[in-house]
Order: structure tokens, then sequence, then C-alpha cells
């Protein structure tokens, strides 16, 4: 039997195409275990999948001063060793990364062991973790063909982005029931990543009483941002956050508005929802998500919201011409060459697999 180490965290859009290859995997009989951090948004979500989990210590990699600067580098060194001894013990013929800062030290750890490592790159430019862990990969797999070029022929391969095949069996009727919403108006999912946006948070309870008239409205706050005095309130329900009940809430819903992750984008895709992209700003991020969401609107697949112009009044009157124009949003969506990611990805885990 061949054991794979998967490893990647820091947000959900780390940990979830993970599992995706994990369920192909397992039904072809590979062992597999997982390595992230012990605090991380990575360890809960693998313990669900009944998966070994074996923490490391980590740094966060910052792009601004931080007086944790000076300690993470130990941090990091830590997780090297760790990991090396880890892989040592546990001999996989492959390691499989999805970036964030604590695939780092498990890549290096392969490295040195000389095992085969796979990277996955979500977005369009690589992420500081994954530009580090790059010269150290065997191949790897990016989502947009413009990626290619950040990676170099030789190691790169255009293979999309997995998805959970259960987040595409949602059963709408099943969202309905959860959520006390009935079937006479349509529904809008919105959701600001898997820490919650207060900046869209904000702007939909403004001008909620507007859009309560023609739709009803699932919003995922983030962990702490449950707004109490709106618990109750007709056509609108709120959650920190979804996991198993996730696909049958995006099942019911007509629209979603979303920050513009790369993993939550090829699902909606996946799902054919037209979709208002809020990317996170050049003063919150490195701006990956802004060139995602530029080439889906250019695709003619979302709409964006540019976080700078971001009202309660332009996200009401974005949302209801969204709405409006639903229909050529999924013709745009249907007419999508749909490629097999999961499947591309396994044939290259287990042809180099066949190296090791």
């Amino acid at each position: 039997m061949k054991t794979i180490i998967f490893t990647g965290g820091g947000s959900a859009g780390h940990v979830t195409p993970n599992l995706a290859l994990m369920s192909k995997l397992k039904m072809k009989g590979w062992e597999i275990s997982y390595i992230g951090s012990a605090t991380g948004i990575e360890k809960d979500i693998i313990a669900r999948e009944q998966v070994p989990f074996y923490p490391i210590s980590s740094g966060k990699l910052r792009r601004y001063f931080d007086l944790k600067n000076l300690k993470d580098p130990f941090r990091v060194l830590k997780g090297v060793y760790e990991s090396y001894r880890l892989l040592k013990r546990l001999k996989p013929a492959v390691v499989f990364s999805k970036g964030g800062f604590v695939s780092v030290p498990v890549v290096l750890g392969a490295r040195m062991n000389n095992i085969p490592v796979i990277i996955h790159e979500s977005d369009m430019t690589p992420g500081l973790a994954n530009k580090i862990s790059i010269p150290f990969a065997t191949k790897v797999c990016v989502t947009f063909p413009e990626s290619m070029a950040h990676v170099g022929k030789e190691k790169a391969r255009l293979t999309g982005l997995p998805i959970r095949e259960g987040i595409l069996q949602g059963k709408a009727s099943k969202g309905v029931q959860l959520c006390d919403f009935h079937t006479q108006k349509p529904v809008i999912l919105v959701m600001g990543g898997s820490l919650g946006s207060q900046v869209l948070n904000g702007a939909l309870r403004a001008n909620l009483d507007r859009l309560l008239e023609q739709f009803q409205i699932v919003h995922l706050v983030g962990k702490g941002n449950v707004d109490s005095e709106l618990t109750g309130k007709r056509g609108y329900r709120q959650f920190e956050y979804l996991n198993e009940e996730l696909p049958d809430v995006l099942a019911m819903s007509s629209l979603v508005i979303s920050r513009a992750g790369a993993t939550s984008l090829f699902e909606f895709l996946g799902l054919k929802k037209p979709m208002l992209l809020i990317p996170l700003s050049l003063q919150a991020s490195r701006g990956d998500q802004i060139l995602n969401a530029a080439s889906f609107e250019k695709a003619g697949y979302a709409d964006v919201l540019p976080e700078e112009q971001l009202t309660a009044e332009t996200l009401a009157a974005r949302v209801e011409a969204l709405y409006t124009n639903r229909e050529r949003y999924i013709t745009a969506m249907s007419a999508r060459q749909d490629s097999d990611a999961v499947a591309a990805i396994v044939s290259l885990i287990e042809a180099s697999s066949l190296k090791a």
C-alpha cells in the first residue's frame, strides 16, 4: 500500500481542495496522513475526515514588519526538523502541498528525504509560501493558464482546481429546512471567507431591509460576528461557518456574494451560481483575489465590486442587477469546457510515486 502525506493550512482554501484528492486516493487504496499546524483551521477540518494528523511547529511568513518575525524563523526551522523526522518515519511515496505557511517546513523536510513533492497553486500568481517551495517541488499544478508563466514550463501542469464531490450534491430542500425559509423568494448566500469579513457584514446589514423585500439571505459571518439583534429576523439567517450543511445551502441559493478565493470561485462555477465578487483589497492582501475576480469577470462568470467602492447602496444595487441578469452568467458558465482536476492531479501523484 502506498502512502501519501498531505499538507497545507492557514485558511480553508488551503485545505478543502485536498479533501477531494484524499477521497479519490482512498478509493484507490492509498494510505493517507496529514501534516499541519497545531492551531490552524486544518486540524479541525482534517479531524472530520478520520485521517491521521501530525502537528508541527510553524511560523507565519509575513510581508510586513512585526516583532513576531524575529521568532518565527526559529519556529520554521523547528518545523523543518520535525517534518524531516516524521517523513523519515512515515516513508510516503509522495508529499502533496496545497500551500500556506505550514507547508514550507514539510516541503523542505520532503526534499531532505528525497521524497517527490507536488504543489498546487490555486491563485493566478503564487503566494509567498509556494514561491519558497516551488524550487524544491517535482511538479506544480496550477489553476489558471496565466499561472504557467510564474512557474516554468518544465514543472508546471495546468490541472484546474480540485472540487469536493460532495459540494455538488447538496439538496435545496435541506437548505430551506435548515434556514426555515420558503420557496416564494430567491435566496442569496453571503460569505466573507472562512474567517468572515467585517466590511462585507456591515454593508449587507446596513441595507438588509431593502434586500429582504426581494430575497432571503443566508449570511456566513465568521467566528464571533453573529449580530444577536438580528437573530430571528424573518428571511435572514446567520451562521458563523457552515461545513456539512454548505452544499445544501448552495443548492438552494440563486446568487452568491463572496470574496474571491480561488477554491470558492471554482465551487460556485461548478454549481453555475451567478456571483458578485468583492475581492480583498491591496491593503489587506497581495492582490491575488483581485486577479482571480478579474479573470472570472472577463470570462462572464461574475460581477466584481471592488472593496473601495463597497457601500450599503452599491452592494444592494449590484445584487439586484446580478439577479436581473442572472441567466447571462449561467449561460457563460454552462458554455465552459469542464476539466476533471481531481483525475488529472491523481494521475500526476501516481506517476510521481513510480519515480520515487
